[in-house]
């Protein structure tokens, strides 16, 4: 005979108390808010977690007392002396930096034979802007003889180009190989692929003249500085290269050899005289979609930063491991010292005073 079996209970779903949502919602809106908009300054943060960094160059040491012939030089570097210097040809693409461009030809005028130029009607963002060099060159007129200049329409690019500032970088790159080759360089000169505010030192410029035997292509360690020579940030600048030029020389600013000439020269980034030319340079480069807010540009945030020796972006540093990271974290260390800089900015400290130790303070 079969038996009922007990009646079981339906279960019930449980409804989640409207008070409870209200907050669940509210979190839930922060967090995406918080990915969207510091999506970036996360993912440096656990940078060392999912990215590994680049193969370590092999550095050459750099050696350079007073009173030292250049055979020594080259003889303490492995290297022979040639009979005559070689020509050297520095190649930049140029912006706004009028200052800094002042202060490099100077540095470099003895040891440079040509300074190939190329300016834009447009930053890589796809900003008019006007050719600033081409209007100030009476202010460059001591090098005239060596310069090579010519000036770059982008206006015929497809408009969708302006959304992709590293193609646009890249078309630019792809003009200034043309200058070069239109300079009078010929196979074996030493070509300085930098940027303007990427300087050789006079020390390393002469090894490059005189010594044989150098590295067809090499790298070159630039002390790394932020807006001005008061904000020494690290050494690991290696984007500068120099090389021995071959038919086959592209013009590039990445990653070309493995071999690296420490203590080179100086890397000043954001090295501006104006506020404004912060603010322009900011939206005007290929990283622009590091300004999230409008509120970056504001003239009194930009002069807090400088003195402060902040980020421009409110970023975190760009680095690999935990250590390097929390190392770096905070307003960059002032310096006090103005030793081993570039001559004609001592020469002319009045004129400059903007880069030196104390002066972070910029006109509007």
């Amino acid at each position: 005979m079969a038996r009922d079996l007990p009646h079981q209970p339906v279960a019930r779903r449980k409804i989640v108390p409207f008070k409870f949502l209200i907050p669940f919602i509210l979190v839930l809106s922060v967090s995406v808010i918080a990915v969207t908009q510091y999506f970036q300054s996360i993912s440096y943060l656990l940078r060392p977690l999912w990215d590994k960094p680049p193969m370590p160059f092999t550095r050459i040491p750099h050696y350079y007392a007073p009173n030292i012939s250049m055979p020594q030089l080259c003889q303490l570097h492995g290297w022979g002396i040639l009979s005559s210097p070689r020509r050297v040809f520095d190649a930049v693409l140029f912006s706004n930096e009028l200052d800094i461009l002042e202060i490099r030809y100077h540095e470099l005028l003895p040891y440079v034979d040509r300074f190939v130029i190329l300016e834009a009607n447009a930053t890589f963002t796809g900003i008019p802007k006007t050719l600033s060099f081409y209007e100030n060159f009476n202010r460059f007129a001591f090098a005239g003889s060596k310069i090579v200049y010519d000036m770059l329409s982008i206006g015929h690019l497809d408009p969708d180009s302006n959304r992709q500032p590293f193609r646009i970088e890249a078309y630019h790159r792809r003009a200034l190989n043309m200058l070069i080759r239109r300079s009078g360089i010929a196979v074996g000169d030493v070509l300085i692929m930098a940027d303007a505010d990427e300087i050789p030192s006079p020390e390393t410029m002469q090894l490059l003249k005189w010594c044989d035997g150098i590295p067809p292509v090499m790298h070159l360690e630039l002390k790394n500085y932020m807006y001005s020579f008061e904000f020494p940030v690290d050494h690991n600048s290696w984007r500068a290269t120099a090389h021995l030029f071959t038919e086959r020389t592209q013009y590039r600013h990445s990653r070309q050899s493995n071999l690296i000439l420490a203590d080179a020269g100086w890397h000043c980034s954001f090295c501006f005289r104006d506020i404004k030319e912060f603010a322009f340079k900011m939206m005007a480069y290929s990283h622009a979609d590091r300004v999230k807010q409008q509120s970056f540009l504001n003239p009194n945030r930009i002069q807090k930063v400088i003195c402060n020796g902040e980020d421009l972006f409110d970023m975190l540093p760009e680095e690999y491991t935990f250590r390097d990271l929390f190392k770096k974290m905070g307003p960059i260390p002032k310096s006090a010292s103005a030793v081993h800089l570039p001559s004609y900015l001592i020469k002319n400290a009045d004129k400059f005073k903007f880069l030196l130790p104390g002066g972070c303070l910029r006109s509007d």
